[in-house]
Order: C-alpha cells, then sequence, then structure tokens
C-alpha cells in the first residue's frame, strides 16, 4: 500500500508538471520536447511505470489505470496545443507573406538528385569499381531472414516491439539491410562479393541524428580462404577514395551476433586531418562510421554454406551519416523535410 501511494504521488506530480509546462510552450519544438521528456522512450512516465513489477498484484490495476489516465490526459492536452500553435503560426505566417499569384510560363527549372540519392549512387559505383555486385531486396522481410538466420539471440534487444516495427509475428519493416545478404547467400552459392542499400526502419524518437527511417549500405563477401586482412584493406580503400587518401583508420574490437571477430572502424577528423580540434574533443577522431566483422560460421551455417570450406567478411554503414558527414549537415531532419531551399544547395 505504501509503495503504491508513492507511485500515485509520482504519477500525478508529473502530470501536474506536465501540463504546467505544456501551458508555457510557445512553439511546436518545445511542446516537441516536452512529449519526448514524459512520453518517450526514456520519458518520465514511462521510468515509473517500469516500476510496476514492485506492486502486488492487487495494486498493479490501480496503478495502470491511473497511468493509462494520465498518459490519455496529457496526449489529448498535447494535442490541443499542438493545434492551438499551429493555428497561430498560421495567422503569423500569413500575415508576413505575400502571395503572388501571376504565373511565368517562362521559367523551367532543371531538377537533380536527392543527396541521400546521390549519396547512394556513389558508393554503389565505388564498389562496383572493387568487383562487387549490386543486389536489391525488399523493405518487407521475414523474421527468420532478419533475425533467426543471422546468429541473433532470441531475447536480443534489436528483436522487441520497442526496437523494430513488425507487421504480424513472421513479418518486418527490416531494421537493417542484412537480410539482403542472407537472401543472396540462401540463392547463390560462393563466391559472393555484394552490396546492398536501401531504406530501413527502426523505432527512434526524431532528434538530430536519429529517424525512425533511415538509409544503409551493407556489404557481403563469401569465398575460399577469406581473412581479416581482406577485410580491412577493403574497408581502406573504399575510405580512402570517398574521402581522401589523406584520411585514416582505426579499428576497434566490439561485438555483434552475426560477425566474429567484429569490429567498428573510425576515421581521422575531417576537419583537422587527426591533428586535434575542438570538433573531434581534440582526439584526432570522428565519430564511428561503421560496423564490420568476419561472418559467423553459424551464419555461413544457415544458409548452407559450409564454414570448414567457404570464409568471409560483412560490413555496413548509414549512409545518412556518410551525407551528413560529406555536406557537413548538422540535422538529419533537413534530407527528410523536402525543404526546396536546403534541396537547392547540393
Amino acid at each position: 500500500m505504501f509503495k503504491e501511494k508513492i507511485m500515485k504521488e509520482e504519477i500525478l506530480k508529473i502530470k501536474e508538471e506536465t501540463v504546467g509546462l505544456i501551458d508555457n510552450a510557445i512553439d511546436l519544438k518545445s511542446l516537441e520536447d516536452i512529449r519526448v521528456k514524459v512520453l518517450g522512450k526514456k520519458g518520465d512516465l514511462t521510468l515509473v511505470l517500469r516500476n510496476m513489477g514492485k506492486l502486488s498484484k492487487e495494486e498493479r490495476p490501480v496503478m495502470g489505470q491511473l497511468a493509462n489516465e494520465v498518459r490519455s490526459e496529457i496526449e489529448e492536452i498535447l494535442s490541443n496545443k499542438f493545434e492551438q500553435l499551429k493555428q497561430e503560426q498560421k495567422k503569423i505566417k500569413l500575415k508576413e507573406e505575400e502571395l503572388d499569384v501571376t504565373a511565368n510560363r517562362g521559367v523551367r527549372e532543371i531538377s537533380h538528385k536527392h543527396p541521400l540519392n546521390e549519396t547512394i549512387i556513389q558508393l554503389e559505383n565505388l564498389f562496383q569499381t572493387m568487383g562487387f555486385d549490386i543486389v536489391d531486396g525488399p523493405e518487407i522481410d521475414t523474421v527468420e531472414n532478419t533475425f533467426d538466420l543471422l546468429n541473433s539471440p532470441k531475447y536480443h534487444p534489436s528483436r522487441s516491439l520497442s526496437d523494430t516495427f513488425y507487421l504480424d509475428d513472421k513479418t518486418v519493416l527490416r531494421p537493417h539491410t542484412s537480410s539482403v545478404q542472407i537472401r543472396t547467400m540462401k540463392a547463390q552459392k560462393p563466391p559472393i562479393r555484394m552490396v546492398s542499400a536501401g531504406r530501413t526502419f527502426r523505432f527512434d524518437d526524431v532528434d538530430d541524428t536519429h529517424s525512425p527511417m533511415f538509409h544503409q549500405i551493407e556489404g557481403l563477401v563469401v569465398d575460399k580462404g577469406v581473412t581479416m586482412a581482406n577485410l580491412m584493406d577493403t574497408i581502406n580503400i573504399f575510405i580512402k577514395n570517398l574521402f581522401g587518401e589523406e584520411i585514416e583508420t582505426r579499428f576497434r574490437p566490439h561485438y555483434f551476433p552475426f560477425t566474429e571477430p567484429s569490429m567498428e572502424v573510425d576515421v581521422t577528423c575531417f576537419d583537422c586531418k587527426g591533428k586535434g580540434c575542438p570538433s573531434c574533443n581534440d582526439t584526432g577522431w570522428s565519430m564511428e562510421l561503421l560496423g564490420c566483422g568476419m561472418v559467423h560460421p553459424n551464419v555461413l551455417r544457415n544458409c548452407g554454406i559450409d564454414p570448414e570450406v567457404y570464409t568471409g567478411f560483412a560490413f555496413g554503414m548509414g549512409v545518412d551519416r556518410i551525407t551528413m558527414v560529406k555536406h557537413k549537415i548538422d540535422n538529419i531532419r533537413l534530407l527528410y523535410d523536402n525543404d526546396k531551399r536546403f534541396l537547392e544547395q547540393f
């Protein structure tokens, strides 16, 4: 009873504080920040509800009902405030803007590729010159291809509903393009040398560097005698061709279920070229660019390839991140807003 009382007080306190924050919000961004702070994956209300397991069986339904009521009330208040601010902004915009209804039929604009598509084409062309085939795959795939055959443990966090978009128990919006590697190994015998690029989907609160939809490109090589040296040389050639000969790489041990051993790859800072500057916190190294490793024997075995005869390596990276680094874009939203003023810069 004491725990129930404390939790109830916390929930009501969160409600009271949230309502006050919403009332004082002056723009849509601050409202979105409030929504993430309270209702997001790591929000205040969400963190309180994770302690439900500490309550007795009799207390849980009571607290669950209260939490759902509070969540619904907050969502409704947020929705009303969103609409109010949108209407206010619309009125301000109409006052500030002048509308020119005349038509100039003599002006024709020639379009160009979106920076994301341009980066994908550049990457595919680069890997083609290195002997890789370009392979496409579906954006909706099976749990088997997406997780099971990739040696992903049954209770791996990436399998949870909070990380992956499930259409049903056996079908998902692909959270990575690794499923295309599985499809290729199931359909083709070694030697294999392929890359696949495309859209992927994963639950993420939108911020400057995260989006629930993003793009990946992944590569796979399977043949007799493939070693870690082949992997590192391939990555070094790719990075120097993409960013310039002066860019250096750093390979760090990591863990992925589908590769063993696994590594993450850092590159020298694009601003100071490794000398150290505020952009890289004086380390000389920029952000982690990609993950890679030797294909796990279980993955080969799952796809009907004998790991005693064949070995391979795989790598994957975010196209959005490469595009942002390449063009010095500091907000991933700009790539998806379809704002002509932004796109005309490329």
